[in-house]
């Protein structure tokens, strides 16, 4: 009997220690009071495994129960968070830096008679101390003139002979024009891509509001409405764009909700 009871102890054991060594991926972001961290450092210091969130603050790592993940940067006060029950079952963890404050040594400001205006300043130097610097910039008494450096008419003579590649179309039009508007153009285009996108991106915002409406975001998710652009922005790494384009309103609704929990602490912190 004894024996028994004490197999089935062992058997428990095993099987809440291998629990908690079970790994779940969990996603996250870095933000900080001014939006999303970049290239934020993200350790596991139980497996040593690590990564980093991407441009939009986004990361994902392997986690177990009681595991601390350490989030650092050059920038903000480096962070250490033990991952609990609640971040396991969400697979989700928001985290929050603060930026770091540097003290700079003291030095000592000396008095001097300089005004800062270099006229002034050149007029103001003893005519002794001006003739010694001229003196010891324009002494060539060790240069020898009479060795001829053969390596500079080398240099000239396998230089190539500069060709016109410009097709007889663009004889009005030099090389370095035609490129420089080549790359003028690709700019131009790629500001306006920018512009669409930006324009795409407004216009998704207001139809949501309009859609949804200001009472939804305002009054029952209680987030301000100086802020409402910013929870979006928040929301963003979750795919608004492609949920709404696949007419998946109530999905949407879900997000807003449990999103909107975690952003007002934020704000609360603030």
């Amino acid at each position: 009997m004894e024996k028994k009871l004490f197999q089935l102890f062992l058997f428990f054991t095993t099987l809440t220690s291998l629990a908690q060594e079970r790994q779940t991926l969990i996603a996250g972001r870095v933000l900080d009071s001014l939006g999303v961290v970049k290239r934020a450092n993200i350790i596991n210091l139980k497996t040593n495994q690590g990564t980093f969130s991407y441009d939009d603050g986004r990361f994902q790592i392997h986690v177990s129960l009681g595991d601390s993940l350490r989030f650092s940067t050059i920038q903000h006060v480096t962070q250490i968070i033990t991952i609990n029950k609640e971040i396991i079952d969400n697979k989700a963890l928001i985290v929050r830096l603060k930026f770091n404050t540097y003290v700079l040594d003291e030095f000592e400001l000396k008095r001097n008679n300089l005004t800062g205006k270099l006229a002034l300043d050149v007029k103001n130097i003893p005519t002794e101390e001006k003739y010694a610097l001229l003196k010891s910039n324009m002494d060539f008494s060790n240069v020898d003139f009479s060795i001829v450096d053969h390596r500079i008419d080398a240099n000239d003579r396998v230089k190539s002979t500069p060709v016109n590649t410009v097709a007889n179309s663009y004889s009005g039009i030099n090389a370095g024009g035609l490129i420089q508007g080549l790359f003028s153009s690709k700019k131009f285009e790629k500001s306006q891509l920018l512009d669409e996108k930006f324009d795409r991106k407004k216009a998704f915002r207001n139809k949501i509001l309009s859609e949804l409406g200001e009472d939804f975001f305002f009054e029952k998710l209680k987030i301000p409405k100086e802020k409402y652009f910013h929870f979006l922005d928040y929301c963003d790494y979750l795919d608004l764009y492609k949920i709404y384009n696949e007419n998946k309103i109530l999905k949407l609704i879900e997000i807003f909700q449990k999103e909107s929990i975690p952003y007002l602490k934020i704000l609360k912190e603030e």
